[in-house]
């Protein structure tokens, strides 16, 4: 579904995306991981065609990011670090009017049902949540039915539950055959929702494979963790205790 070969990109001194190459599938869950400053965010900028680049090619779907832009605004969803919707819009107009963008007509209940944000349908944005806002978020990226989805960073700043009814969200957009690509800092989110895993650092990819593989070369290295890790963290004891459904703010 998506080709990159010898990405590049430099801002001034600093070579932020250094001839980086990878594919990503069909229907598959892809993360980009790396510390701030790897090249991540300028990569998926350059990928959503947000960012012009200096050298190498990409394609999604066989068309060419950099020949045919508008084209592939058409092929994408994309779902920003921070989404922002203009204050005292109903969520149903808020799904028409990116619909309309497109030139598609919708059932605004149907994409909100998909969310879970059925019963928050006539309500105002300002008036929901943040994870809620995500969430609207996703749908108002799928409206035209793209066949790649990029997240960047999608559940900062979300509290547990919120966080992992995100996680089945991506999910479900991967079971319809779309393509994720994905940021995060949270490697236990990686670990859970990716199918491979690109490691960058100083613009270049340092490791790509399923996140199972990568442990296991690192064991294989004879990595040994200074403490004993249990079959359970703080954050499951936090959802066991608080409960797995979703608690939306008041």
């Amino acid at each position: 579904m998506i080709e990159v070969r010898n990405l590049k990109k430099r801002y001034g001194d600093k070579q932020a995306v250094d001839g980086i190459s990878f594919d990503v599938k069909k229907g598959e869950i892809f993360g980009i991981l790396g510390p701030n400053g790897a090249g991540k965010t300028t990569t998926l900028e350059m990928m959503e065609t947000l960012r012009p680049i200096d050298a190498g090619t990409i394609k999604i779907d066989g068309v060419d990011v950099e020949k045919d832009p508008n084209k592939i605004k058409y092929l994408i969803g994309v779902q920003p670090q921070a989404p922002a919707f203009q204050d005292k819009t109903r969520l149903t107009e808020v799904i028409e009017m990116f619909a309309a963008a497109y030139g598609e007509k919708v059932d605004p209940m149907e994409f909100l049902r998909d969310v879970d944000l059925e019963e928050k349908a006539h309500n105002y944005v300002e008036d929901l949540s943040g994870g809620q806002k995500q969430r609207l978020s996703i749908t108002t990226a799928l409206v035209h039915g793209p066949k790649v989805f990029f997240l960047d960073e999608p559940t900062t700043g979300l509290d547990p539950q919120a966080r992992r009814h995100l996680w089945e969200l991506i999910e479900k957009v991967r079971a319809k055959g779309i393509s994720v690509i994905m940021t995060t800092h949270y490697m236990d989110e990686a670990e859970v929702l990716c199918d491979r895993i690109a490691v960058m650092d100083n613009g270049k990819i340092i490791a790509l494979d399923t996140p199972a593989n990568l442990i296991k070369q690192l064991l294989d290295r004879g990595f040994k963790k200074k403490h004993v890790v249990q079959q359970a963290n703080l954050e499951d004891v936090f959802i066991d205790l608080t409960g797995h459904n979703l608690r939306e703010a008041i």
